[in-house]
């Protein structure tokens, strides 16, 4: 880059505003304009250094172009970039980390909660933890692989096919414990474990190889890639799944005869996903080369314990630890909806299916956020997206609360159901755009020097402040609940036939919790009626609600507006980077 350009990209950045650069008279520079933005590689920003902004088409026939038009020239232009294919490889990699995800965080609970309570369900919730402590290991991801097969594919290759045989293996195992959960409960979480452990394994390798994969022009299209691809995994594994394995969608909609069972079961599921981490593993392995200097750019050759002490210094600057409390507790306010809201939906009679087909409608919208959200998270206020999303997410943990609240007694209305949906578009709508805002600035900040293992601190922490209410809270939601199973009087007084004249008592049943689902279904069975006194869904997500409010306008607002205006140097720990 050469001094004019460093210099026109110093003033814009201490200028505060991307749109003076379209009134430059200069015509030298009006050649150059583009509506794309592009950043340049957080390698080669010194310590006076900002992000450069270019515009590279006339704005007027931007606005003249359409909606539509605009659109297509974009994906015009990503099919012609010279990253095209690298694009695909991280989508698809990212796509497979989804798989494991879906399942855990999606589908397995909705199947648990029909048998199992909160606090059940909790218990499997720990399956998820592995991929909020991926911190821990990352290290060795990071300092120990074969420099002539590859720094990343070291560990992808390896890790996708132990992934692809424990898929296998539970393809024909986990039909029969999920039939009885409350007696394989902890051998089910076990079992997610691993998988999501695998799982997070291979994100650190991505997410490393991501930062060298595509060209400096093109970074930023590595949180774009994570969003698509997750999400499009995630979206298989939860959505398409949870329909498929509806007895009632399958017999309305696939079969012709009635069925006990869904078309799709877990086992065969997972078996098909099994035979895809081979697939892809074996492109990647036999006809991806990894180039030597793509795998050593900007590594500074640490060992694991230089790497755990790197760590260890990011993690003492002051603007650090700043932003770490801001990602370990930010996301408070949003688990009790975000991890049981759907789960009451069905306690309260909404059909798998139905939720299915509102998470269906719902991926477009997820997909078209996180494109935009990328673009909206530059500049000098590159966090500004993510705090107005944090309102909405805590307006739509209240919107929730009404849907929930309000559920017709005689069973789902259309009406209603375009209500369930409109909460639930919004409440994604809203978590997306601060997943690709955060992902966004974690890119922007990451010291390549360690490479995965920078973004995956700061991804780690992210992850985990999303994770760890979730055990805590659930079993809140039990303890906060009240509810008893009352049955009618089973006999009236009776005389009694050995002549004594006495006459029997009366026999009532015992009352019983019924906070479970199956208890619930069981009281109803045997003709009690379940009594709900307290609600501990209310109560919890009250709770959080406002806690998490507080927080904002006391500590997270002022911190985020802060640390989003710090140069990129004072995120770098390695002398390398700071130059």
């Amino acid at each position: 880059m050469s001094k004019k350009t460093r210099r026109r990209g110093k003033d814009t950045s201490s200028s505060n505003t991307h749109s003076a650069m379209g009134r430059e008279s200069n015509e030298e520079e009006s050649a150059h304009m583009d509506v794309g933005i592009t950043i340049g590689s957080s390698r080669e920003h010194s310590p006076e250094r900002k992000y450069a902004f270019q515009i590279e088409e006339d704005p007027r026939s931007h606005d003249a172009a359409g909606v539509f038009g605009r659109t297509a020239q974009k994906w015009r232009r990503l099919y012609n970039n010279k990253d095209f294919g690298n694009i695909v490889l991280l989508i698809s990699l990212y796509w497979l980390q989804g798989i494991p995800l879906g399942l855990a965080h999606g589908s397995i609970p909705f199947l648990l909660k029909e048998k199992l309570s909160f606090a059940q369900v909790g218990l499997f919730s720990l399956a998820g933890y592995p991929y909020s402590l991926k911190l821990f290991w990352s290290p060795f991801v990071d300092s120990l692989y074969n420099r002539s097969f590859g720094r990343r594919k070291s560990w992808i290759v390896p890790i996708q096919l132990a992934l692809a045989l424990a898929f296998w293996w539970m393809g024909t195992h986990i039909d029969s414990l999920v039939r009885n959960p409350a007696d394989s409960i902890h051998e089910i979480m076990y079992l997610f474990l691993l998988i999501v452990f695998l799982g997070a394994t291979q994100d650190i390798a991505v997410d490393g190889w991501a930062l060298t994969l595509l060209s400096k022009e093109n970074l930023s299209y590595a949180s774009t890639c994570q969003t698509v691809g997750i999400n499009c995994g995630y979206f298989l594994s939860f959505t398409v799944f949870l329909a498929l394995n509806s007895v009632e969608f399958s017999n309305k909609y696939i079969f012709s005869e009635p069925r006990v069972e869904g078309f799709l079961q877990l086992g065969p599921y997972m078996a098909f996903w099994a035979a895809m981490y081979v697939v892809v593993t074996a492109y990647l392995a036999l006809f991806k080369a990894e180039d030597a200097e793509e795998s050593s750019a900007g590594d500074a050759d640490y060992g694991i314990v230089e790497t755990y002490k790197t760590i260890w210094r990011i993690c003492r600057l002051p603007h650090m630890q700043q932003l770490i409390a801001v990602l370990l507790f930010a996301k408070i306010g949003f688990i009790a909806n975000d991890s049981t809201t759907q789960l009451k939906l069905i306690e309260r009679g909404l059909h798998r299916e139905d939720m299915a087909l509102a998470v269906l409608i719902d991926f477009p919208v997820q997909i078209f956020f996180g494109y935009y959200a990328a673009r909206w998270s530059q500049g000098v206020s590159k966090m500004r997206p993510w705090r107005i999303a944090f309102i909405l997410r805590l307006m739509c943990g209240v919107l929730a609360m009404i849907v929930v609240h309000y559920f017709p007694q005689g069973g789902l209305t259309r009406g209603y159901f375009y209500a369930v949906l409109a909460t639930n578009v919004a409440s994604s709508m809203a978590k997306t755009v601060q997943f690709v805002g955060i992902s966004a600035f974690i890119t922007q900040i990451a010291d390549p020097a360690i490479g995965g293992t920078y973004m995956t601190l700061l991804n780690t922490l992210s992850n985990f402040g999303g994770t760890w209410p979730v055990f805590f809270i659930m079993r809140a939601i039990d303890y906060f609940s009240s509810a008893s199973c009352v049955f009618p009087a089973e006999a009236a007084p009776t005389s009694d036939t050995s002549g004594g004249g006495g006459t029997a008592l009366l026999a009532v049943r015992q009352p019983y919790s019924c906070v479970a689902q199956e208890d619930r279904a069981r009281c109803a069975a045997n003709g009690g009626v379940c009594n709900v006194r307290w609600d501990g869904y209310y109560v919890v997500s009250t709770l959080c609600g406002l806690f998490a409010l507080v927080l904002f306008f006391g500590f997270i607002r002022p911190t985020v507006l802060r640390l989003e205006r710090l140069p990129t140097h004072v995120w770098r720990v390695s002398k390398a980077s700071r130059m």
